[in-house]
């Protein structure tokens, strides 16, 4: 699975490359040089592009937990933690685990942890947030780490409002937007919701390394 994850990061960042018709300057360079600046740009463009949603709108689209989805979804696009179904269904959880520690210790309406410090019931708040996420991913087959950030991000009150959801889980989909434009782009078959359980067919075969 790693050699495959390999290739398909090499065929990410090669489709792309050639979609925009920068072969000759790739050529210049290794494979390890062209994915790391393909990894820069196109992480760096994915966050900026919820980032300038956020700025316009003035709201919460943005936040800690989708840097780490970010990298997952560019750097092992076919595994199942990076399809659609994991990514929103996971975030999801995380998201009400947290909100729901929050009530169960009382700390709805307060201030966050990094204003106030931590106390027993944000220990409290945190440690089920994160334990019950956990649970229901499992449960549920919609591992995606990230999600644990989620439920951290709200459980420790920077997130702390209901009416947030809704732009948390905008901004989680447009990230998949990106990531579904970027990979189709490039010849791999990223799933419109989950994965295979098999292994997919690539496409385009990957050029031979340099």
């Amino acid at each position: 699975m790693g050699r495959r994850n390999e290739q398909l990061r090499w065929q990410l960042a090669k489709g792309l490359v050639q979609a925009l018709h920068l072969e000759r300057l790739a050529s210049k360079y290794s494979r390890t040089t062209v994915m790391a600046v393909f990894n820069l740009v196109n992480g760096g463009f994915s966050i900026a592009l919820v980032s300038f949603v956020a700025l316009v709108t003035q709201e919460a689209f943005i936040f800690p937990s989708l840097g780490a989805t970010a990298f997952i979804l560019f750097y092992v696009p076919m595994a199942q933690p990076a399809s659609p179904r994991n990514t929103l269904c996971g975030h999801l959880i995380g998201a009400l685990m947290g909100l729901l520690a929050l009530y169960v210790f009382g700390l709805q309406g307060q201030a966050s942890a990094f204003m106030t410090g931590v106390d027993l019931p944000r220990v409290g708040a945190a440690a089920l947030s994160l334990g019950l996420t956990s649970c229901l991913m499992v449960v549920f087959r919609v591992a995606h780490p990230p999600a644990g950030a989620t439920a951290l991000i709200v459980s420790l009150g920077l997130m702390p409002n209901p009416a947030q959801l809704p732009v948390l889980m905008a901004g989680v989909a447009l990230l998949l937007v990106h990531a579904f434009m970027m990979n189709r782009l490039a010849g791999i078959p990223y799933p419109l919701w989950s994965a295979s359980t098999g292994s997919a067919p690539i496409r385009q075969q990957a050029p031979a390394a340099d």
